[in-house]
Protein backbone atom coordinates (compact mmCIF):
# COMPACT_ATOMS: atom_id res chain seq x y z
CA UNK A 1 0.00 0.00 0.00
CA UNK A 2 0.84 3.59 0.25
CA UNK A 3 0.21 6.45 2.04
CA UNK A 4 -0.01 10.13 2.50
CA UNK A 5 0.95 11.66 5.54
CA UNK A 6 -0.88 15.05 6.33
CA UNK A 7 1.26 17.15 8.96
CA UNK A 8 -0.30 20.03 10.45
CA UNK A 9 0.64 22.72 13.74
CA UNK A 10 -1.26 25.53 15.07
CA UNK A 11 -3.04 26.84 18.31
CA UNK A 12 -4.03 23.80 20.58
CA UNK A 13 -7.58 25.99 21.06
CA UNK A 14 -8.41 25.06 17.74
CA UNK A 15 -7.37 21.68 16.99
CA UNK A 16 -10.62 19.86 18.14
CA UNK A 17 -12.38 22.13 14.80
CA UNK A 18 -9.90 20.27 12.53
CA UNK A 19 -10.56 17.09 14.04
CA UNK A 20 -14.30 17.42 13.66
CA UNK A 21 -13.67 18.50 10.24
CA UNK A 22 -11.39 15.83 9.14
CA UNK A 23 -13.69 13.02 10.89
CA UNK A 24 -16.95 14.00 8.69
CA UNK A 25 -16.10 15.77 5.86
CA UNK A 26 -12.32 14.30 5.38
CA UNK A 27 -13.40 10.84 5.43
CA UNK A 28 -16.35 11.50 3.53
CA UNK A 29 -14.35 12.31 0.52
CA UNK A 30 -11.71 10.14 0.92
CA UNK A 31 -14.04 7.01 1.20
CA UNK A 32 -15.54 8.54 -2.48
CA UNK A 33 -12.23 7.71 -4.09
CA UNK A 34 -10.73 4.28 -6.08
CA UNK A 35 -8.29 2.55 -4.27
CA UNK A 36 -8.72 4.07 -0.86
CA UNK A 37 -7.64 1.57 2.25
CA UNK A 38 -8.09 3.87 5.63
CA UNK A 39 -7.33 6.51 7.56
CA UNK A 40 -6.00 7.63 10.66
CA UNK A 41 -6.27 10.70 12.60
CA UNK A 42 -3.36 11.63 15.50
CA UNK A 43 -3.55 14.78 17.91
CA UNK A 44 -0.94 16.44 20.49
CA UNK A 45 -3.46 19.22 21.79
CA UNK A 46 -1.05 19.88 24.57
CA UNK A 47 1.37 21.45 21.88
CA UNK A 48 -1.09 21.49 18.98
CA UNK A 49 -0.24 18.96 16.52
CA UNK A 50 -2.24 17.30 14.07
CA UNK A 51 -1.26 14.46 11.85
CA UNK A 52 -3.54 12.37 8.81
CA UNK A 53 -2.31 9.45 7.43
CA UNK A 54 -4.46 8.23 4.47
CA UNK A 55 -3.63 4.29 2.79
CA UNK A 56 -4.33 3.74 -0.55
CA UNK A 57 -4.18 0.49 -2.88
CA UNK A 58 -1.86 1.76 -5.76
CA UNK A 59 0.71 5.09 -6.03
CA UNK A 60 -1.59 5.84 -8.95
CA UNK A 61 -4.45 5.70 -6.61
CA UNK A 62 -3.18 8.05 -3.54
CA UNK A 63 -1.72 10.32 -6.23
CA UNK A 64 -5.72 11.04 -7.99
CA UNK A 65 -6.63 11.28 -4.51
CA UNK A 66 -4.30 13.88 -3.89
CA UNK A 67 -5.82 16.40 -6.59
CA UNK A 68 -8.86 16.44 -4.88
CA UNK A 69 -7.47 16.55 -1.81
CA UNK A 70 -5.25 19.24 -2.36
CA UNK A 71 -8.02 22.00 -3.33
CA UNK A 72 -10.67 21.13 -0.01
CA UNK A 73 -7.56 20.53 2.59
CA UNK A 74 -7.02 24.21 3.57
CA UNK A 75 -10.40 24.42 4.45
CA UNK A 76 -10.97 21.50 6.64
CA UNK A 77 -8.10 22.38 8.38
CA UNK A 78 -9.38 25.80 9.01
CA UNK A 79 -9.23 28.07 11.38
CA UNK A 80 -6.57 25.35 13.21
CA UNK A 81 -3.52 24.95 10.90
CA UNK A 82 -1.21 27.87 10.57
CA UNK A 83 1.47 25.25 8.95
CA UNK A 84 0.54 22.07 6.56
CA UNK A 85 2.95 19.92 5.23
CA UNK A 86 2.35 16.59 3.13
CA UNK A 87 4.39 13.62 2.76
CA UNK A 88 4.41 10.45 0.69
CA UNK A 89 5.31 6.98 1.59
CA UNK A 90 5.45 3.30 0.66
CA UNK A 91 3.94 1.56 3.29
CA UNK A 92 6.55 -1.21 3.84
CA UNK A 93 5.55 -2.96 6.92
CA UNK A 94 2.62 -2.70 8.29
CA UNK A 95 2.15 -5.64 11.16
CA UNK A 96 -1.47 -5.20 13.61
CA UNK A 97 -1.51 -7.39 16.23
CA UNK A 98 -5.14 -6.12 17.40
CA UNK A 99 -7.28 -3.28 15.93
CA UNK A 100 -6.09 0.07 17.58
CA UNK A 101 -8.82 2.16 19.69
CA UNK A 102 -9.99 5.75 19.96
CA UNK A 103 -7.94 7.39 22.77
CA UNK A 104 -4.53 4.64 22.53
CA UNK A 105 -1.60 6.29 21.99
CA UNK A 106 1.26 6.89 18.41
CA UNK A 107 4.94 6.84 18.69
CA UNK A 108 6.98 7.57 15.70
CA UNK A 109 10.42 7.93 15.01
CA UNK A 110 11.65 10.13 11.99
CA UNK A 111 14.57 8.60 10.11
CA UNK A 112 17.03 9.33 7.27
CA UNK A 113 19.63 7.22 5.37
CA UNK A 114 21.33 6.92 2.44
CA UNK A 115 18.59 6.00 0.10
CA UNK A 116 21.01 3.30 -1.32
CA UNK A 117 20.63 1.66 2.39
CA UNK A 118 16.59 1.60 2.05
CA UNK A 119 16.25 -2.21 1.79
CA UNK A 120 18.59 -2.82 5.01
CA UNK A 121 15.85 -0.25 6.51
CA UNK A 122 13.15 -2.75 5.39
CA UNK A 123 14.49 -6.14 6.80
CA UNK A 124 16.24 -4.34 10.09
CA UNK A 125 12.85 -3.20 10.80
CA UNK A 126 11.15 -6.57 9.98
CA UNK A 127 14.13 -8.66 11.56
CA UNK A 128 14.41 -6.45 14.69
CA UNK A 129 11.50 -4.24 15.95
CA UNK A 130 8.42 -6.27 14.77
CA UNK A 131 9.20 -9.23 16.69
CA UNK A 132 11.11 -7.33 19.96
CA UNK A 133 7.57 -4.98 19.81
CA UNK A 134 5.05 -7.59 19.26
CA UNK A 135 4.97 -9.00 23.02
CA UNK A 136 4.74 -4.87 24.43
CA UNK A 137 1.31 -4.73 26.39
CA UNK A 138 -1.13 -2.87 24.88
CA UNK A 139 0.60 -2.77 21.04
CA UNK A 140 -1.94 -2.87 18.43
CA UNK A 141 0.44 -2.18 15.48
CA UNK A 142 3.92 -1.54 14.02
CA UNK A 143 4.56 0.63 10.84
CA UNK A 144 6.61 1.31 8.71
CA UNK A 145 6.23 4.37 6.04
CA UNK A 146 9.64 4.98 3.82
CA UNK A 147 10.13 7.28 0.94
CA UNK A 148 12.92 5.33 -1.18
CA UNK A 149 14.12 8.06 -3.49
CA UNK A 150 14.74 10.81 -0.43
CA UNK A 151 15.97 8.36 2.38
CA UNK A 152 13.43 9.47 4.54
CA UNK A 153 11.19 6.51 6.57
CA UNK A 154 8.98 7.42 9.76
CA UNK A 155 8.94 3.76 11.92
CA UNK A 156 5.72 3.94 14.59
CA UNK A 157 4.81 1.97 17.46
CA UNK A 158 0.40 1.88 18.02
CA UNK A 159 -0.78 1.20 21.47
CA UNK A 160 -4.64 0.66 22.52
CA UNK A 161 -4.45 2.90 25.61
CA UNK A 162 -1.95 5.71 26.63
CA UNK A 163 -0.73 4.00 29.31
CA UNK A 164 0.71 1.25 27.21
CA UNK A 165 2.75 3.51 25.19
CA UNK A 166 4.14 5.52 28.11
CA UNK A 167 5.21 1.92 30.21
CA UNK A 168 6.89 0.92 26.55
CA UNK A 169 9.44 3.86 26.46
CA UNK A 170 12.31 2.42 27.58
CA UNK A 171 11.99 -1.06 25.97
CA UNK A 172 11.05 0.92 22.30
CA UNK A 173 13.98 3.06 22.97
CA UNK A 174 16.47 0.39 23.19
CA UNK A 175 15.13 -1.18 20.13
CA UNK A 176 15.30 2.49 18.16
CA UNK A 177 18.84 2.54 19.10
CA UNK A 178 19.76 -1.14 18.58
CA UNK A 179 17.78 -1.37 14.54
CA UNK A 180 19.06 2.07 13.71
CA UNK A 181 22.41 1.39 14.46
CA UNK A 182 21.79 -1.63 12.36
CA UNK A 183 19.92 0.05 9.55
CA UNK A 184 22.74 2.77 9.45
CA UNK A 185 19.68 4.98 9.87
CA UNK A 186 19.61 8.65 11.82
CA UNK A 187 16.69 9.11 14.13
CA UNK A 188 16.04 13.06 13.24
CA UNK A 189 12.47 13.39 15.03
CA UNK A 190 10.52 11.37 18.14
CA UNK A 191 7.17 12.33 18.64
CA UNK A 192 3.74 11.14 20.18
CA UNK A 193 -0.04 11.15 19.49
CA UNK A 194 -3.22 10.40 20.91
CA UNK A 195 -5.42 8.34 18.54
CA UNK A 196 -8.27 9.96 17.33
CA UNK A 197 -8.85 7.09 15.17
CA UNK A 198 -7.05 4.46 13.09
CA UNK A 199 -8.32 2.44 10.48
CA UNK A 200 -6.66 0.43 7.55
CA UNK A 201 -8.82 -2.77 5.71
CA UNK A 202 -5.84 -4.98 5.38
CA UNK A 203 -7.88 -7.85 3.60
Amino acid sequence: MFVRAVYATGDPALLDTAVRSLNSEGRDLLEERPGYRGAGVFADRELGKLLAVSWWETEEERRHSDEVMRERRGALLEPFAGTVSVANYEAAVLHQVRPPRQGGGLRFSRMEFDPRDADLVIDTFRATVVPRAEPLPGLARTTLLIDRDRGRALAGTLFVDRASMAASRATVAAVRHEASAKAHADVVGLEEFEVVYADVRLD
